[in-house]
């Protein structure tokens, strides 16, 4: 039933992403912000009372509405898998924002395909050049299909009915909301409060990563140059830990990095002038643009990889 409501949930996305999803996610944004105005005292016990509010409620209600259905027809608890699946999973999202960022620079675009990324990432690209742009395209993209297929697919497999992939995928948006500050950032009295208040679902978002973010990477390895994807992270992905997204996202992009056999990370332009400094991740030769296609492909079998394993598990536990 599983790969059942997989199949389809991926297929009504290629088909039509649901607008509708926007306006949950919205709300849930909303939602975080609000609690943390509640509760952010600037400590730890304050942000996990906050987290247990955030999380427990929707995870608790799909899954007794779940075990309701199920209790009724098995089709009925699968309809419902199908539509929290294309609720929450992205590929679409990824793979036509790169497709748009491709086409402009087939048409030599270099402002739309500026304009298609800063949509896409929520930040400015003004000073990015064609190379800067495909780089962070395909930074984007691997951490897109991590958090929002390859993770959402482990935990909705591992755990009852859709309650793993919800708690996923609220667990990671509102660990992107309480972000801890980064460098550079001005430390408002409420970015100061954040670093405590937000610990607590950043952990639970680290442990949550723990499994799923090394078999992506494995798949990504197998699908791509295996040598240099596992070296890649081996050797380079700690040094991510101090980047957006933190170790976990270091053993996404650097893996993927290798298997595409481009560098990914390094410096890129700054509006204030000055450069941001990154750690480089992968071997190989710089990103240009003509290598997003083959990062989409790569994204693309690892997904058919991952389908093919729960596959023969789903035949395996259906064997005597």
């Amino acid at each position: 039933m599983n790969l059942l409501a997989i199949l389809a949930a991926l297929g009504l996305e290629q088909w039509h992403a649901p607008g509708w999803r926007v306006t949950i996610e919205r709300a849930y944004v909303r939602q975080a912000r609000s609690l943390e105005r509640m509760f952010n005292g600037g400590t730890a016990r304050h942000g996990a009372v906050a987290a247990a509010i955030a999380i427990l409620p929707p995870v608790i209600v799909a899954g007794l509405a779940w075990w309701a259905l199920d209790a009724l027809h098995p089709l009925a608890a699968l309809a419902l898998d199908v539509v929290v699946l294309y609720a929450l999973m992205g590929f679409r999202r990824f793979s036509h924002a790169v497709s748009t960022i491709v086409a402009a620079f087939r048409e030599g675009d270099l402002d739309a395909a500026r304009r298609a990324l800063e949509a896409w990432r929520g930040r400015s690209s003004a000073e990015l050049g064609s190379g800067d742009l495909a780089r962070l395209a395909i930074e984007r993209g691997f951490v897109d299909a991590y958090r929002q297929v390859f993770a959402v697919l482990f935990w909705f497999v591992l755990l009852p009915g859709p309650t793993g992939a919800i708690l996923y995928r609220v667990t990671a948006r509102l660990a992107q909301e309480w972000a801890k500050p980064r460098p550079g950032d001005d430390l408002t009295p409420v970015l100061r409060d954040r670093e405590a208040f937000g610990r607590p679902v950043r952990h639970l978002l680290d442990l949550l990563d723990w499994i799923p973010v090394r078999l992506t990477a494995i798949a990504f390895a197998a699908v791509g140059d295996f040598e240099d994807a596992i070296a890649s992270w081996r050797t380079q992905a700690a040094s991510w830990a101090r980047e957006e997204g933190g170790k976990a996202m270091g053993i996404v992009l650097a893996s993927g990095a290798g298997a595409l056999g481009v560098v990914l990370g390094g410096p890129l332009p700054s509006p204030e002038g000055e450069p941001d400094w990154r750690a480089e991740l992968g071997t190989g030769e710089p990103v240009e643009p003509e290598v997003l296609p083959s990062a989409v492909g790569l994204v693309w079998r690892a997904l058919v990889l991952w389908l093919a394993v729960i596959l023969l598990v789903t035949i395996a536990s259906l064997l005597p």
